[in-house]
C-alpha cells in the first residue's frame, strides 16, 4: 500500500494553507457551507487560492505535485457547484449534504459523495450508490460519523470497522470523523483507508489551525503503515 493521502480540511486562511502544504498535505478542503463555523466565501476563497500560488514554491513543498484543492458543499445546486469550482480555481467539489446520485453523474470527475452512515447497512447502501460516481483520480467516497444534524465537522469518531469493509470494496476511500494527531494512525492500520481527512483535529478554533498538530498528524498519517 502507498502512503496514505491526507485532507487537511477547513482552511481559511494563508499561513494554515501554506503550513499545510509545507508539512506534506496532499489535499486542502475549503467550506463554502454557508452555516459553517469554517465557511469562506467565494471571493475570499479566489483570492486566498491565488495567494497559496504566491506563498508557494516547488522547493518549499515535499513530494511537489499539482496542487490539489476541494471545496465543500452541502445542498448546494450543480449549477451552483460548477460556477463556484470555475469562479474560485477549485479542482473538485466534495458534496457534503443529502445530495443524490444524479447530482455527481452530472458532475462527472469534478466531484465525490461524503456520507455519514448511522450503521453498517446504511453504509453499504450508500457506497454501493455514490462510491462509483467519485473520482477516476482522486476520492470516491468519504465516510464521516454519524450525526443526525451536523453535516461534518463535530469531532465525532467515524466507525472504523465499517470503514474497513468498505475500503476492501472500494479502493479510494477516504476515512474522517474524529481523527487527531494520537489516533490516526491507529485509524490507518484499522481501516486501511486511501487517504484520512482532518478539521477539528488539528485546530485552534473553527478555522485557525494548530500548525504543530499539523505537522504531527499528517507525519502520523504517512508513517502509519
Amino acid at each position: 500500500m502507498t502512503d496514505v493521502q491526507v485532507k487537511i480540511c477547513g482552511i481559511t486562511n494563508r499561513d494554515d494553507a501554506i503550513a499545510a502544504l509545507e508539512a506534506g498535505a496532499d489535499y486542502l478542503g475549503f467550506n463554502l457551507y454557508p452555516k459553517s463555523s469554517r465557511y469562506i466565501p467565494p471571493e475570499k476563497l479566489r483570492e486566498l487560492i491565488l495567494e497559496i500560488g504566491e506563498g508557494t514554491s516547488q522547493s518549499s513543498i515535499p513530494n511537489p505535485q499539482p496542487l490539489r484543492f476541494i471545496g465543500i458543499f452541502v445542498n448546494e445546486t450543480v449549477q451552483g457547484i460548477t460556477d463556484i469550482l470555475s469562479f474560485t480555481g477549485l479542482a473538485y467539489a466534495q458534496l457534503h449534504g443529502d445530495e443524490p446520485p444524479e447530482f455527481l453523474q452530472q458532475l462527472t470527475g469534478k466531484a465525490f459523495k461524503a456520507v455519514r452512515p448511522a450503521d453498517a447497512e446504511s453504509a453499504r447502501d450508500a457506497a454501493s450508490r455514490f462510491a462509483p460516481l467519485g473520482l477516476d483520480d482522486g476520492p470516491q467516497l468519504l465516510i464521516d460519523a454519524y450525526d443526525p444534524a451536523e453535516y461534518g465537522g463535530t469531532g465525532k469518531k467515524a466507525d472504523w470497522h465499517v470503514a474497513a469493509k468498505l475500503a476492501q470494496r472500494h479502493p479510494r476511500l477516504m476515512l474522517a470523523g474524529g481523527l487527531t494527531p494520537a489516533n490516526v494512525a491507529q485509524a490507518i492500520r484499522a481501516a486501511r483507508p486511501w487517504a484520512v481527512d482532518v478539521a477539528s483535529g488539528v485546530e485552534v478554533s473553527p478555522g485557525r489551525k494548530d500548525h504543530d498538530a499539523m505537522r504531527a498528524f499528517i507525519r502520523a498519517a504517512k508513517e502509519s503503515l
